[in-house]
């Protein structure tokens, strides 16, 4: 009878060099240009970063980048739930159809999708004209960025509740209902709250999406600092003026924010598993 020894070398063979692959791999890719960032930020100095990070123009489009996204990530939470949920309990012609569409912004360039947007809402676009009679601005104004936004995001809400929507058991709902639930009542004590793990999830993606926005923001925004002006842009800005420093500046403090949504999104998964758990 072989060893455990012998065992466990069958059980993953080649280990060492696989690991070894693997760190390599990751600290080429991620690690090592990461790490850049912080490298090229210190050459500032503490008081020059904060300087250049806390300056009126970075604190308007940090304002205004994480003031859309949040709006952004629960629009799509609200409305996203709802397409998961006609997707996944009802039956009509051409869903599959509109269930390909959601996946549209996955596979559509940024760019491609900025230019659909500006056609569309700006004043001579079909739907921007019903609106500009009305004094609403979409197209190159704020109210633009919160559009492309939502239609950047909208997909991680989405495909995230499907799975839990078409495991969850409606024969609950019917129980619910045969026991004289009204119909908030089903919605807020039986089909909610499995589902509030998976919808956060998702929006906490779809806000993570929405911070590092650039390709379809920049053609439906006039861009203008402190007014339009998001922060990939502030970036871009930065390096074409040759302010290298700066602009890794402003990408370290866009990193650690990136880092802490890592991180929420980690902490929602393991709440997840315990409430599964339990």
């Amino acid at each position: 009878m072989p060893s455990a020894r012998q065992r466990s070398k069958r059980a993953l063979p080649g280990f060492g060099l696989s690991l070894g692959l693997t760190l390599s791999y990751l600290g080429l890719v991620v690690l090592i240009p990461l790490s850049m960032i912080f490298l090229k930020t210190s050459s500032l100095g503490w008081t020059r970063f904060w300087t250049v990070v806390l300056s009126d123009r970075a604190m308007a489009s940090y304002r205004l980048s994480f003031g859309a996204s949040l709006a952004a990530a629960l629009i799509n939470a609200c409305f996203g739930l709802v397409v998961a949920w006609v997707l996944e309990r009802y039956w009509f012609p051409g869903k599959r159809f509109i269930d390909g569409l959601v996946d549209l912004p996955f596979a559509l360039p940024t760019a491609v999708a900025g230019i659909a947007l500006t056609a569309l809402y700006s004043d001579s676009g079909w739907i921007g004209g019903l609106l500009a009679p009305l004094g609403i601005r979409v197209a190159y104004a704020p109210l633009g960025i919160l559009v492309a936004l939502i239609f950047v995001g909208l997909p991680f809400v989405v495909r995230t509740v499907e799975p839990v929507l078409r495991e969850l058991d409606g024969e609950l709902e019917a129980a619910a209902a045969l026991l004289g639930a009204r119909r908030w009542q089903i919605l807020m004590r039986v089909v909610l709250p499995p589902l509030l793990p998976a919808l956060l999830t998702g929006a906490t993606l779809a806000f993570a999406r929405a911070i590092g926005e650039y390709g379809s923001v920049i053609f439906i925004s006039s861009n203008m600092p402190g007014v339009s002006e998001i922060v990939p842009l502030l970036i871009v800005v930065k390096l074409e003026q040759f302010d290298y420093a700066g602009a890794a500046a402003v990408a370290t403090l866009m990193l650690i924010a990136s880092f802490i949504l890592l991180l929420v999104i980690n902490l929602i998964q393991a709440w997840t598993r315990r409430r599964h758990g339990g």
